[in-house]
């Protein structure tokens, strides 16, 4: 790994904050709060599924997408819960960050047994607005079971 200049105390504060984003932003998002979801994003966010088969762009699309997708697995009796590990916090020159996580979607048929429904990798860049909180700016996931 290149040496950025940053210290271990600023990479450990760093990927608390990254780690604490992601729960939240995953909390959002399983809880049903599209729209808060979606504002996690930069005003022009992209989110890139699946190799690029599924691509929403911008926090209004972001919240439309994730909304619609919410309400399919609602009329299934479906819950999901996303489970984010393994995370790497790269911080770039710019203040930006790359990291990257294996993330686990578990479903769940109202009074059923959790399953994995998938596993995927997420990467993501990172960027503040100013002295705002973390924002994706572009997150790209791959599915496991997908080439």
């Amino acid at each position: 790994m290149p040496h950025t200049g940053t210290t271990s105390l600023d990479t450990e504060r760093l990927y608390s904050e990254v780690s604490h984003f992601y729960a939240r932003q995953m909390q959002a998002l399983d809880d049903g709060r599209t729209e808060d979801w979606a504002e996690t994003f930069t005003e022009d966010g992209v989110f890139v599924l699946h190799g690029g088969h599924d691509r929403a762009v911008g926090r209004q699309a972001l919240a439309a997408s994730s909304s619609k997708a919410r309400a399919a697995l609602a009329e299934q009796g479906i819950r999901h819960r996303h489970w984010l590990g393994m995370l790497t916090v790269d911080p770039r020159p710019d203040g930006s960050v790359a990291a990257r996580c294996y993330a686990l979607v578990v479903a769940t048929a109202l009074g059923g047994t959790p399953v994995v429904h998938r596993s995927t990798v997420c990467e993501d860049l990172l960027v503040r607005e100013g002295t705002g909180p973390w924002l994706v700016k572009h997150r790209q996931v791959s599915r496991d079971d997908l080439t």
